[in-house]
């Protein structure tokens, strides 16, 4: 199993030396998200101040943007990092894209499949002499390419595809089109068992493929800490993140395997509610039960046995979703065990 890390709290003055000294740490990779910053402005910037770690994309969202301009992103990132680049992509929910992006939704795994192929099929024509671009489909069509906007050819060619998924049909899209599937933080042992890694398997018997032909990440809630207040920390941190995400029909799935459906039920409710402290009490229906089936709860030096025990088999790279602001050194004895 690898470790990577993720740049959630880096902004774009502090990325090149966060990165720097997740390198120095032993990751294997660090991730950014399309949160409150561009993530590919992020990542150049890690790719610059680094030499071996992969930097990667967990995620950004595809349907922001037109294949094309994602195409010339994500080929200019691998020519930067010199072929360590991942393009990490995710759908976000409907009410976000049209929304706050104010760009089209509908069925998304349809449309991803395109994207997805609209993007291979644009990185084909850079790649050689003789591939003209000819990608029509329902959502997205490009028929043009001339020289003067073909980018210069590297050696790294086309950087690899993760796909984020959390129910089955995108989940088998990764496993039938994809490189790698990016597990949500919002899901449990179970439910990576029972239904992610059989939808997964249904897509790659779809391609041909074999589950070691494609990456299966896990960015994983993990609470602990060196005394008190930090544990406190985190479990308060973790708390409100499970019930930010439970709140969200979209993850409902997870929740329902549990028979915690009501559970989704509060917290949606509360969720769209006008109480001032909506959030404080949303945190305080999960409780000690939600929390250590959804997250690792552990001393900084039995993070790694219990992460083993969980998914050792089961996904290939982990990341701790939340450090709820610990310092680096407390992840040291994870690194050592995974890195």
């Amino acid at each position: 199993m690898l470790l990577d890390a993720s740049l959630l709290t880096a902004g774009t003055d502090d990325v090149a030396g966060t990165a720097r000294l997740l390198e120095d740490r032993g990751y294997t990779g660090v991730w950014a998200s399309e949160v409150a910053h561009d993530p590919f402005l992020l990542l150049h910037a890690a790719a610059l101040a680094t030499e071996r770690v992969q930097v990667g994309s967990a995620i950004a969202v595809a349907f922001a943007r037109s294949p094309m301009t994602l195409a010339y992103t994500a080929w200019d990132l691998q020519r930067t990092s010199r072929g360590r680049f991942v393009l990490g992509l995710g759908t976000q929910v409907k009410a976000h894209v049209e929304r706050r992006f104010s760009m089209p939704w509908s069925a998304p795994a349809a449309r991803m499949r395109e994207y997805v192929g609209a993007l291979r099929a644009i990185w084909a024509t850079w790649s050689a002499d003789d591939v003209p671009l000819r990608f029509r489909g329902e959502h997205y069509r490009h028929t043009l390419m001339t020289p003067t906007f073909t980018p210069p050819r590297h050696e790294w060619g086309a950087p690899p595809v993760h796909l984020a998924a959390v129910g089955p049909l995108m989940t088998r899209l990764a496993g039938e089109l994809c490189d790698g599937l990016l597990a949500h933080g919002f899901t449990t042992e179970r439910y990576l068992r029972e239904r992610t890694l059989p939808a997964l398997q249904e897509g790659l018997e779809l391609s041909g493929r074999t589950r070691e032909q494609v990456q299966v990440s896990l960015p994983g809630f993990v609470v602990a800490g060196r005394d008190d207040a930090e544990r406190a920390a985190a479990r308060t941190a973790v708390r409100a993140q499970i019930a930010f995400y439970g709140s969200t029909p979209a993850y409902r799935p997870v929740l329902e395997l549990h028979g915690w459906e009501d559970l989704g039920n509060e917290l949606n409710a509360l969720s769209t509610s006008r109480r001032e402290d909506k959030w404080e009490a949303m945190a305080e229906l999960v409780d000690d039960e939600v929390l250590g089936t959804f997250a690792v709860v552990a001393d900084p030096e039995d993070v790694a046995p219990e992460v083993l025990r969980r998914y050792e088999g089961v996904v290939d790279r982990f990341s701790v979703y939340s450090g709820a602001g610990l310092p680096p050194e407390v992840w040291d004895p994870l690194v050592r065990a995974l890195a």
